[in-house]
């Protein structure tokens, strides 16, 4: 009961200091890891469940939307799939076209993109590199938008932590808390996607949630408690890795997303994490 209590007395004040400034605008914000398209996935392959992948982004109508382990290939498919979105973000191992994006996709109809720019999470963020004890070179992809009907600005951060390296996820958190402090005033609105690697008690998560926001500390989670399930159709889903944390908004719902393909496969070896608020 006091768990729900904090949450309540949490949620009231936010919305409190949100009433006071103005209207509310929705926005809809999804996180998705969609697995690379690797050619070893048998039954879970790209090509059998990306029809179904894209119609499920549709369903659910994000404003705008943070992918990781994407390819070219697929950033390609989703892009023609969906012609209402556009995305910012580089291929992380030439920061062009090679290797995994952690892309943002967003409406062009509803927002300017005003800026954009990909970081390397590692001891040199301006270059292509691989940072710490990395087994992989990580990026972090973000833009700012202007939303074309109200004036209101608008950052999305997204990115996918090292599986390896534990020192690369704990300082790849700072890294990232250090840049979006030197960019976002404590004023302005933003979202970080991504996968994390990270279950909710390992440091980098806690290091994000010291300096951020984690929508479950204001509202009940929907779905199953975990966001991996490593295509296993008997996963507990009880590990979760995929976060989105924010500033300035009010939280509304979130949501892990259980949906499956039309054959009873997973869609993609993670759960979509969903977030509605208002700003």
């Amino acid at each position: 009961m006091m768990r729900y209590t904090a949450k309540y007395l949490k949620m009231s004040l936010l919305m409190f200091l949100f009433t006071t400034v103005g209207v509310a605008q929705n926005l809809t914000v999804i996180s998705y890891n969609i697995r690379y398209n690797s050619q070893s996935d048998g039954e879970d392959i790209w090509d059998l469940r990306k029809g179904e992948l894209v119609g499920q982004i549709n369903q659910h109508s994000p404003d705008s939307f943070g992918v990781q382990e994407a390819t070219q290939i697929q950033m390609q498919y989703i892009l023609e799939a969906l012609p209402e979105y556009a995305y910012v973000g580089v291929g992380r191992d030439n920061g062009a076209t090679k290797g995994e994006y952690s892309a943002v996709f967003y409406l062009k109809e509803k927002f300017k993109l005003l800026e954009s720019k990909t970081f390397w999470l590692s001891e040199t963020p301006e270059e292509v590199s691989v940072g710490w004890d990395a087994a992989l070179p990580r990026i972090c992809t973000y833009a700012q938008f202007k939303e074309h009907t109200t004036g209101r600005v608008f950052w999305h951060f997204n990115t996918h932590f090292d599986h390896v390296g534990k020192a690369a996820r704990a300082n790849s958190a700072l890294l990232i808390i250090e840049k979006i402090k030197s960019l976002v005033s404590t004023e302005s609105v933003f979202v970080l996607t991504g996968d994390f690697n990270a279950s909710p008690n390992e440091l980098p998560i806690t290091h994000l949630k010291n300096a951020f926001r984690d929508p479950l500390e204001y509202i009940e989670l929907s779905g199953p408690e975990g966001t991996f399930n490593a295509f296993n159709l008997q996963a507990p889903l009880d590990r979760r890795i995929d976060y989105i944390f924010f500033q300035g908004l009010t939280p509304l719902s979130y949501a892990h997303l259980s949906e499956k393909r039309a054959n009873g496969r997973w869609i993609s070896d993670h759960l979509p994490v969903k977030f509605d608020l208002a700003y």
